[in-house]
């Protein structure tokens, strides 16, 4: 009940801090309106990547939408690995019950045509049980705020978005879950590496056509700092992202979508691409022995390229396709990771393939089924050669387009593990390491 009326407090905290100064200028607030260039948080998201960069809405004065997204899974997760009950690295029994509900605000506004702000903020999460803003950004897809027609023919195929926000490496981040976020991910948990980081930036997008193009640069941080790591022997650099795509907007009942991205950076001291998600995990304490990593939660997986006092490099490439024809689609993952921290003498490699195969159906393909193969290979500084694998299988019901229930099985496996990183003398925890079950989870989202 404390945590609840703590949560209660901070919400009316956020809404009377957002809505009362501009409902002192009679500014509009609504749910129900739509805004230009924008990814609706309901079942009409789905298998949108980027926002649109058409529209059909028309600028109708400043307002702002407030939004929310509210999840809870029942977890009935099994696990074990080659530890004795009195080992240090033992893991515990889970038992068959609910998780911690997680919760998004979502404020976006309308500023003027063709430009406008989003802000999220986590109202409760796994890792952090206390409200925090995940990021926001400015997003830019006209000039008429400056004169009516300004630049119409370059604003015509160009996007413009900065700020401390999601970058966009990849197409995973489109189809995972956000924490509350869950409604457009057609399972409960995301990608064992999970390459989601906010960095402060900014993305330039190109469009011409089916063809789109983008660069950006972040400062390579999560943590905001204007701390000089010099007396450390090193700076962390800026992080380099850039993203080239075809789509055909699903033309006679077919779409198809091929995009390749690359995520840089040459020295940081912390690199966070694949450990970035604050929020946690779906699969709660999951073969975690009670030393979860970096702001992460077990059982995601990350390389360990970058540490505060060993800087790291890191050069990440991702392909995915996604075809979709009426109810049956596909979308897959092709992933080349290799990098080092500076102790190392080369650079070692990660690989991640995935594919999923989604097949919706009803009257308005509220229903679907579905399955995804995830595997993971590398090695680790340590020298072992390690792979991980996901199989999820499962299904769910959009009851409303606000409204999904989605239930899976799920089954995850380590190979190849031997010894505790940085501890040549302990085993690791992950030797024999497995867990299967399954879940089911609840979404509301507008």
């Amino acid at each position: 009940m404390k945590t609840f009326n703590k949560i209660l407090k901070q919400v009316l905290a956020v809404l009377s801090l957002s809505i009362l100064p501009m409902m002192a200028f009679g500014q509009q607030i609504t749910t129900n309106k739509d805004l230009q260039y924008w990814r609706p948080y309901s079942q009409d998201g789905l298998n949108v990547f980027e926002d649109p960069f058409t529209t059909n809405v028309k600028y109708d004065g400043f307002f702002v939408r407030i939004g929310a997204a509210n999840t809870i899974q029942f977890q009935g997760l099994s696990q074990e690995n080659n530890a004795a009950p009195t080992d240090p690295n033992a893991i515990p029994k889970l038992e068959t019950n609910f998780n911690l509900p997680e919760s998004n605000l979502d404020i976006d506004a309308q500023l003027d045509r063709g430009l406008r702000m989003h802000l999220r903020t986590y109202l409760s999460s796994q890792h952090h049980t206390e409200a925090y803003v995940k990021g926001g950004y400015l997003q830019l897809d006209s000039f008429d705020f400056i004169k009516e027609g300004f630049l119409s023919e370059l604003s015509n195929h160009i996007r413009i978005k900065v700020g401390l926000m999601e970058i966009n490496y990849g197409d995973n981040h489109f189809r995972r879950t956000d924490n509350g976020m869950a409604l457009y991910n057609p399972f409960v948990g995301n990608y064992i590496m999970d390459s989601f980081v906010t960095q402060a930036g900014g993305e330039l997008y190109v469009y011409g056509g089916n063809v789109f193009g983008m660069i950006g640069v972040t400062n390579g941080k999560m943590n905001q700092n204007v701390t000089d790591k010099a007396d450390m022997g090193f700076k962390t650099h800026a992080s380099i992202l850039a993203k080239l795509g075809y789509d055909n907007h699903a033309q006679q009942g077919l779409r198809f979508r091929l995009t390749g991205s690359l995520y840089t950076n040459s020295q940081s001291g912390a690199i966070h691409l694949y450990d970035g998600d604050r929020a946690g995990t779906r699969y709660y304490h999951v073969i975690d022995a009670g030393n979860a990593h970096a702001g992460r939660f077990y059982p995601t997986f990350t390389p360990g390229y970058g540490q505060p006092s060993a800087p790291g490099e890191i050069t990440s490439f991702m392909i995915n396709p996604f075809i979709k024809y009426q109810g049956l689609e596909f979308y897959g993952v092709f992933e080349d990771i290799s990098g080092k921290i500076s102790t190392e003498p080369k650079r070692r490699n990660f690989n991640q393939y995935a594919g999923e195969l989604i097949y919706r159906f009803g009257a308005n393909n509220d229903f679907y089924l579905g399955g995804r193969y995830n595997v993971v290979d590398g090695k680790l500084i340590n020298g072992d050669d390690i792979t991980i694998d996901r199989v999820n299988i499962g299904g769910g019901w959009f009851m409303t387009k606000n409204v999904e229930t989605k239930i899976e099985y799920v089954s995850q496996t380590y190979d190849g593990f031997t010894t505790k990183i940085g501890d040549p003398t302990t085993p690791s925890i992950y030797q024999g390491a497995k867990f299967n079950g399954v879940m089911i989870e609840a979404v509301v989202a507008f």
